[in-house]
């Protein structure tokens, strides 16, 4: 089953064109990789398919409904969660807070939602339930700020996660970690997506992660596809090899 379709999408800043007739489609489930030199175009890219951005022409569908041009509130709303290159959460809030603040966004009670926490009585057990999923619950009462960047990447995957996503997009979900934090990250969104039977598309420039956990793989450079397959059919197209001067790609 085709999840999300993205057909022929163009993005213009000025005279420079960002994104030239991109197109990908996703499965239900999938672990799918976006990468390319920096300045390909990955973030516009994203941007655009999680409605930060409106492209110039092409079509967006999610499960086969048109989502073009959508704000992104609506867009989580569908079932497309996302986090970002820069850590987004709010640091002079609890690890709890910044779960729960999302969970009642979700649950669509209102534009305050912490002085409605007494009409959520399960919405405390589902904090909890979150924050155990990323490894964080024994952090619950910890302020965001002092959490490690690992840390907050994983905070991050949970507010992500309150939203209930069927489709979760990361952009560079392992950047600034060490290796071990890495590794880590790793595991979990391999044990979420295996859980959860959720569809993964990340953007990531460390490359053994790429290839140790997605099932495809789609290029990017200077805003065009040029190659879009399997982790060994990427591995072997000389264009790919060309784009990353034959530094990242290598065989394992």
């Amino acid at each position: 089953m085709v999840l999300l379709e993205v057909r022929n999408v163009v993005k213009s800043f000025g005279g420079l064109r960002a994104l030239q007739n991109v197109s990908l489609s996703v499965e239900k489930s999938e672990i799918r990789a976006v990468i390319g030199p920096n300045g390909a175009g990955k973030s516009t890219f994203f941007n655009v398919m999680t409605g930060l951005l409106k492209p110039d022409s092409g079509d967006i569908l999610f499960e086969g409904e048109p989502i073009t041009g959508m704000p992104p509130h609506r867009i989580i709303r569908k079932g497309i969660g996302r986090s970002f290159q820069i850590t987004n959460i709010f640091p002079r809030m609890s690890v709890f807070e910044n779960v729960q603040v999302a969970l009642f966004s979700h649950h669509r009670s209102g534009s305050n939602p912490l002085s409605l926490a007494r009409k959520f009585t399960r919405v405390g057990e589902e904090v909890l339930a979150l924050l155990d999923q990323v490894g964080l619950a024994e952090k619950h009462d910890s302020s965001a700020s002092v959490l490690s960047h690992g840390d907050q990447k994983r905070l991050e995957i949970a507010i992500s996660l309150a939203s209930r996503p069927k489709l979760l997009m990361l952009d560079e979900p392992t950047a600034g970690m060490s290796r071990f934090e890495s590794r880590e990250t790793v595991a979990l969104l391999q044990k979420i997506s295996l859980e959860q039977g959720l569809t993964l598309v990340f953007t990531e420039h460390d490359m053994d992660i790429v290839f140790a956990i997605s099932e495809k793989i789609m290029v990017l450079q200077q805003g065009a596809v040029i190659a879009d397959g399997t982790p060994a059919e990427i591995k072997a197209n000389p264009e790919v090899r060309k784009a990353y001067l034959g530094e990242e790609i290598t065989e394992s």
